[in-house]
């Protein structure tokens, strides 16, 4: 078996996490996320800034935001008006960060740290407004019906969950390949044989693939308004299109 393909074995949250801790000095160093433009009240994430006109004011809403990292997009949301702002995530380091992040920003944000998976039990049931969900989050964990019920368990009656995400396609591809060539070698669907892809550029990436849409509406949350979206992707597509004119890629 290829060394930077295995099956993930029962350890493998102890494996994210510690690929996520890792990544928490690379995200607040010199070269990482633009923290220092959080200074401007008015400031916000580029994802968050991408968002907006789908996302809209906030005014009055109890908010959280899973797997929230460092908290650059929490931040940003605390500052559409939304009565409550919270952000869930399951590295210390990461939310350290955050909290750094959040009083120079002077926001007023409660920081969890629990799994994913503890969301109802870490936060309470019933609780939110909105739960937003950054791009390249579901990617990270095994099981989407899992998730969906957290995130069902999490919205009030009427809450609404705003979630932007790469096409699963994506993580399918063989990236890179020598000869160039675009070939789908990874599973596209969700499956017991979750991959632990380890590229050069990461400590560890663990790759699964998604079915959200059906999984959401199996725990019980009504698909609104679904907008089919083209996006520039510098960090993950540009490496299977060598030949773009650009080294932004538009993908579907």
């Amino acid at each position: 078996m290829d060394v930077g393909r295995r099956p993930v074995s029962a350890d493998w949250r102890n494996l994210n996490l510690a690929n996520w801790e890792s990544r928490v000095g690379l995200h607040t160093g010199p070269d990482g996320y633009d923290l220092g433009s959080f200074d401007d009240p008015a400031f916000l994430s580029g994802e968050v800034r991408y968002d907006l006109p789908k996302l809209g004011r906030l005014d009055g809403l109890d908010i959280v935001h899973l797997q929230c990292h460092i908290g650059t997009d929490t931040v940003s949301l605390s500052r559409l008006g939304p009565r409550s702002t919270v952000g869930l995530d399951f590295s210390p380091a990461a939310l350290r960060a955050a909290r750094e992040l959040a009083v120079r920003a002077r926001a007023d944000i409660g920081f969890v740290e629990a799994d994913v998976y503890d969301g109802v039990q870490a936060l309470s049931a019933d609780r939110f407004d909105l739960v937003f969900t950054g791009i390249g989050a579901l990617c990270w964990i095994p099981s989407i019906g899992r998730w969906a019920d957290v995130v069902a368990g999490l919205l009030r009656p009427g809450g609404r969950l705003f979630m932007r995400e790469y096409h699963p396609v994506l993580w399918s591809l063989s990236d890179p390949r020598p000869d160039g060539l675009l070939v789908v070698e990874y599973p596209y669907f969700e499956t017991d044989g979750t991959l632990c892809v380890m590229p050069p550029w990461l400590p560890r990436d663990l790759g699964v693939r998604r079915r959200a849409r059906g999984d959401l509406i199996d725990a019980g949350i009504c698909w609104g308004e679904i907008t089919p979206a083209r996006r520039a992707c510098s960090w993950c597509a540009a490496t299977i299109a060598p030949r773009a004119p650009s080294p932004l890629v538009s993908v579907p």
